[in-house]
């Protein structure tokens, strides 16, 4: 196995979500608890929204065909936001209302305040008529009863709750939430906040991709960090599979006399592929444990970001059952020459910003090591360079990956 040529991303990525399907399970969840989670079936609106015809301005509602420059309209009512009015607009006739206020009976327009005179009760247009049924927003304008509003599959954030809330939801029916087993592999690591000994590093990784789960609405079961041994890497295999739709190990994949990752997933389970040709992040595997999928990230930090957003979220997302868009890839000129990888298509980390002309510019970062955490902090993208023996020049456009929600 060790002789494998790597797959391209596509074809990983292709290998992964092939014949997989979104787990079992709804469940109705309230409102404050539906941050990240997916919608199981297609939102219909259950009313009008707004519900009646309103004004969209504070003003004044009348009959168009009242309104003439110096005419005088008789105030006779008004309707504020959550009180109609009492009495119809007749002929003559006007109704003070506010922003969000019911349109009495007989009008069917808003004048605004500022283009009107007011001497007690009689109110003076004083400019040109508006057209009719201006400031005046319509029943089901915003959305139609019985209109399809949100699909199966959507991921709700703050737009999508603030919609449901504003259809009179307390509750929707949504997937129940993956369980990810989470687990770091690695004699060298210590928690943050120990002290450390010469050749250990503090454990980033299960922090950075906990953080990238939580946005995804994932539940994790964080099984800490695994000592670099078999029997160790075996027994959290056996506990993560027991609960857990979905495993992701961190270090462990590689070739060293350390690395057990792959020899304990092909004894205990099914490797179905190792290695990507991408940089970084080549030695990442994928395969089955059980009923559990397997995701198995390189070490280095920038080597396990790079894999698990390219090659585990996706996999996420199928598992959920999301319709998650994809990221755009936008074009940005690199500011300075960029060398290719041979083989390995190459996410190079680089700040991307305007050029002030409508286009953009693209800075990669001085560092770039797989184990350069710290270089991420100082970029907003990732600039995609496909392999070959040429060099890209000095202003040339490159396709820049832009950092997503879940950095």
């Amino acid at each position: 196995m060790s002789r494998v040529a790597p797959l391209s991303l596509a074809a990983a990525k292709a290998r992964m979500l092939d014949g997989l399907h979104p787990v079992a399970g709804v469940e109705s969840v309230p409102l404050a608890e539906l941050a990240g989670r997916i919608l199981a079936a297609a939102l219909r609106a259950p009313r009008d929204i707004p519900g009646a015809d309103c004004s969209a301005m504070d003003g004044y509602a009348v009959r168009h065909a009242d309104l003439s420059p110096g005419r005088p309209l008789r105030l006779v009512a008004s309707a504020l936001a959550g009180s109609p009015a009492a009495l119809p607009v007749g002929a003559g006739e006007c109704a003070r209302i506010t922003t969000g206020g019911q349109l009495p009976g007989g009008a069917d327009t808003v004048v605004i305040q500022e283009e009107v005179a007011r001497d007690a009760e009689l109110v003076r247009l004083t400019g040109a008529p508006p057209s009719p049924g201006a400031n005046v927003r319509r029943a089901g304008e915003d959305m139609a009863r019985g209109e399809p509003v949100l699909p199966a599959g959507r991921r709700l954030g703050a737009i999508e709750i603030g919609l449901i809330a504003a259809l009179g939801l307390a509750e929707v029916r949504v997937r129940r939430r993956l369980r990810v087993a989470l687990l770091a592999s690695g004699d060298e690591l210590r928690p943050p906040g120990a002290a450390l000994a010469p050749g250990q590093i503090h454990d980033s990784n299960r922090y950075l991709l906990t953080a990238m789960l939580a946005r995804l609405g994932a539940q994790v079961l964080d099984l800490g960090i695994v000592p670099d041994r078999p029997e160790a890497v075996r027994e959290a295999f056996r506990r993560a599979a027991e609960d857990a739709d979905l495993v992701v190990s961190c270090g462990g994949a590689s070739v060293g006399d350390a690395d057990h990752t792959r020899a304990v997933l092909e004894e205990l389970g099914e490797l179905t592929f190792w290695k990507v040709a991408i940089k970084p992040g080549k030695p990442f595997l994928y395969g089955r444990l059980g009923a559990a999928l397997v995701c198995g990230l390189p070490g280095n930090p920038v080597s396990a970001l790079v894999t698990f957003h390219q090659l585990v979220v996706p996999v996420i997302r199928r598992l959920q059952g999301a319709a998650d868009p994809e990221p755009p890839i936008l074009n940005a000129r690199t500011t300075v020459p960029l060398r290719r990888n041979r083989t390995r298509l190459e996410f190079v980390r680089a700040r991307v910003e305007s050029d002030g002309a409508g286009g953009l510019v693209a800075t990669p970062d001085r560092q770039q090591s797989s184990a350069a955490l710290g270089s991420l902090a100082r970029c907003n993208a990732f600039l995609l360079v496909d392999a070959g023996a040429d060099e890209i020049p000095a202003g040339e456009p490159v396709p820049a990956l832009l950092f997503d929600a879940l950095f």
